[in-house]
């Protein structure tokens, strides 16, 4: 996406965005119809005040009371290199007595835009709100209900416009609390954490809101040092609109950096189980094996990272470099080991989202390469080592990074919103995800 472009242009060499997304017009929408229950609610408990005195037919000079709040119309639209713009009408009913009642119209219009707070948060701030209060004229004098200004009566007062104006930002269902939720940490394993930091306030064009990100990842609590430094990446011109609520975008630099933080938590060194006996090895490799072992024991294998892995993107197509040594011995924590192999694995990824975690899979190996590294049994060749090592390797190493990586790895979002209508797309250098937002359900 060619607005992406200037999400991805590094503003310091150490903080450069790896991943970021795009509000569109679309999802600005669907956040406006789900806070428009929100926002009435609010106006509900704010303007019908319960602890107000009722008018009574021998005070003549009690205060009016709202006895109804209905909102008419909830929009958000987007102002392009400005912000957003809030437009409310809200319907009220008022009564001063038992068999007194009107009808009164309460709009108003916001500016509002989210700015980046000193401590790194993002947060919506409100810079325009412009109330105004008009009664309804009554449906038995006209054919249509046509608004007119109110005469500054007691309703005006009764009603703090200004308070509302000041907290207009609480009539959508997207307060701070929810914003900073965005940058909060998420787990991977155990002991690795994702966390996604927005690197400034969000930039407003016509397909979208753009906030640029960037990630760190954690193990232990550490913040581990990137393999490589972020490079920018191109993205492509977009349609002029999107049907989409929101356009995910991350680098394959956040990929590479995924896989080095699983590495670096120890989550890629991985026991392979193997059929295999100091028996059975003894018949093919040297004699030196049965001087080594007398009885018949089970060989373990046991690979670990020599070096990060790399993540590659294509046009529809994502790989894992996985560079690996496999000790081989025996014992259950391998107390002997006899020989070390090293394994270089590429491997196919498939990419899918659950809720709002991203689902990564070793979906096929593509291509694995043994050479030996050290041996205590003489020299072996190649060919041999294959033979007895690489049906294991290519069936296990797979299976147990996809157990690693089973529970997903967190997009970036915010509270109570899941993705849905989900299409990733994978493209040279970057991975594109369009999808919708949907409110979760409360409960309780």
């Amino acid at each position: 996406l060619s607005i992406l472009l200037s999400l991805l242009v590094p503003a310091h060499t150490t903080r450069s965005p790896d991943c970021g997304g795009i509000l569109t017009p679309s999802g600005l929408r669907y956040l406006a119809e789900v806070s428009k229950p929100h926002a009435e609610s609010v106006l509900r408990r704010d303007l019908m005040d319960p602890s107000a005195p009722a008018p009574s037919p021998t005070s003549p000079s009690s205060r009016n009371q709202i006895i109804s709040v209905k909102v008419d119309k909830f929009s958000l639209t987007l102002i392009p290199d400005t912000g957003m713009r809030l437009s409310i009408e809200v319907d009220l009913g008022i009564t001063s007595a038992p068999s007194a009642t009107k009808k009164m119209r309460l709009s108003i219009l916001a500016d509002l835009h989210v700015d980046m707070n000193p401590e790194g948060n993002l947060e919506l701030v409100t810079s325009d709100c412009k109330p105004t209060l008009e009664e309804v004229q009554s449906t038995e004098q006209t054919d249509r209900s046509a608004p007119h200004k109110s005469s500054g009566s007691d309703v005006d007062k009764q009603i703090n416009v200004e308070k509302i104006c000041l907290e207009v930002s609480k009539l959508l269902l997207l307060p701070n609390e929810r914003l900073m939720s965005l940058a909060a940490p998420f787990p991977i394993t155990p002991n690795c954490q994702v966390q996604y930091l927005p690197l400034a306030a969000p930039m407003y064009s016509e397909q979208g809101i753009i906030i640029s990100l960037q990630t760190t990842f954690q193990v232990a609590g550490a913040v581990i040092p990137l393999p490589v430094s972020p490079v920018p990446f191109s993205m492509p011109e977009p349609a002029r609109s999107s049907p989409s609520h929101l356009i995910l975008a991350f680098s394959e630099h956040f990929y590479t950096s995924l896989f080095s933080a699983l590495e670096e938590s120890g989550a890629l060194n991985v026991s392979l189980l193997s059929s295999l006996t100091t028996a059975t090895l003894a018949e093919r490799i040297t004699q030196q094996m049965g001087s080594l072992f007398q009885e018949d024991l089970p060989v373990v294998l046991q690979a670990v990272s020599r070096s990060s892995p790399h993540v590659v993107l294509e046009e529809d197509k994502a790989t894992v470099q996985l560079f690996l040594t496999a000790q081989i011995g025996v014992g259950p924590s391998l107390s002997q080991s006899f020989l070390s192999v090293n394994v270089d694995v590429t491997a196919r990824l498939h990419l899918s989202v659950a809720d709002t975690r991203m689902i990564i899979s070793v979906a096929a190996v593509e291509d694995i390469e043994l050479s030996l590294a050290t041996s205590d049994v003489g020299p072996i060749l190649a060919a041999l080592l294959e033979e007895l090592f690489l049906p294991t390797i290519r069936e296990e190493v797979p299976a147990q990074i996809n157990k690693v990586l089973r529970q997903g790895v967190f997009l970036p979002h915010i509270a109570s919103f899941t993705y849905t209508n989900v299409n990733i797309t994978i493209h040279k250098d970057y991975v594109l995800i369009p999808c919708n937002l949907q409110l979760e359900a409360r409960t309780g």
